[in-house]
């Protein structure tokens, strides 16, 4: 496998982490003057988040997802498919899940390398050939050796956490009671979460378009054959199309993990976290022919 770091992920990520960093302060603070405490208060948020986030953010995507963790006798041919490409990438095998719906898609999430997880869809199996399913394999699993994934998963747990008490803030904010200061601290902590789940899904969509590049790069390298990759890109967003508008709107919320975006739903229609399919495809001809060239 010719495997090339990517610095400018590096670099993307490492920015990404540092501002998370900053909104946690920012966060975990709001809350604190939320709940009417001080710097133990803050320190048992700040804490518990941190370790709430570390150990189980991966557990509560797939459970978002309703990805359910299966084993080798239940579908062998994906689990040889994941173990075969993870020992051609050097990685330790994730864990595999797959998740009962007729929307053609795949993500990776984890901590870390040696705890990560690759789900994909009922209807991705369905959808691809061999070849092209092994593609969208070796982009999870790209993301997981370039540890991209946890970074995302990070962000997108802080989102969460933040927009539940944009939500839910004001009905279990005690009738107007926010500790010493009244019901202007359950404002400031509404507020302040409001202004957290904006930027870090700024922070998501701005590093989900340039890892994207680099994952489909990292699967040509991993399985050498950049064209199933492509075949399996264009395949998956020609199904979008067939999909019920019921099934998309349900799962669009995750579109920054997936390996193509739903285009249907709000955050589907306003933002989106993913490159045009047509200039991945581009990228991975242009890869093929620099193969074939060799």
């Amino acid at each position: 496998m010719n495997w090339q770091a990517d610095w400018g992920l590096r670099f993307r990520m490492f920015l990404t982490m540092f501002l998370l960093f900053a909104l946690y302060i920012v966060f975990a603070s709001a809350i604190t003057l939320y709940m009417g405490g001080g710097m133990v208060a803050f320190a048992l948020i700040f804490g518990g988040f941190s370790l709430v986030q570390y150990y189980f953010s991966d557990t509560l995507t797939l459970k978002s997802m309703g990805a359910k963790e299966v084993s080798a006798e239940e579908y062998p041919q994906l689990h040889a498919s994941v173990e075969r490409l993870s020992q051609q990438a050097d990685l330790p095998k994730p864990k595999v899940a797959v998740i009962d719906s007729n929307v053609p898609n795949a993500f990776a999430t984890g901590r870390n390398q040696k705890n990560a997880a690759v789900a994909v869809t009922t209807g991705l199996i369905r959808t691809l050939n061999q070849d092209e399913l092994d593609g969208v394999v070796a982009h999870e699993l790209a993301h997981v050796k370039n540890r991209d994934m946890m970074v995302m998963t990070i962000a997108s747990f802080l989102s969460t956490i933040a927009f539940m008490i944009v939500r839910w803030g004001a009905f279990f904010g005690g009738g107007g009671r926010g500790g010493n200061r009244g019901g202007g601290g359950v404002i400031v902590a509404i507020l302040v979460s409001l202004l957290v789940w904006i930027v870090s899904y700024l922070l998501i969509r701005a590093l989900s378009r340039y890892r994207e590049y680099s994952a489909d790069r990292g699967a040509a390298a991993i399985t050498g054959n950049p064209s199933a990759l492509a075949s399996a890109l264009l395949k998956i967003s020609g199904e979008m199309d067939r999909v019920p508008k019921d099934d998309m709107r349900e799962e669009a919320e995750m579109n920054a993990f997936f390996i193509i975006p739903i285009k249907s739903g709000v955050v589907g229609q306003l933002f989106s976290t993913h490159p045009p399919t047509e200039k991945r495809v581009e990228q991975l001809r242009d890869l093929e022919r620099e193969m074939t060239a060799i």
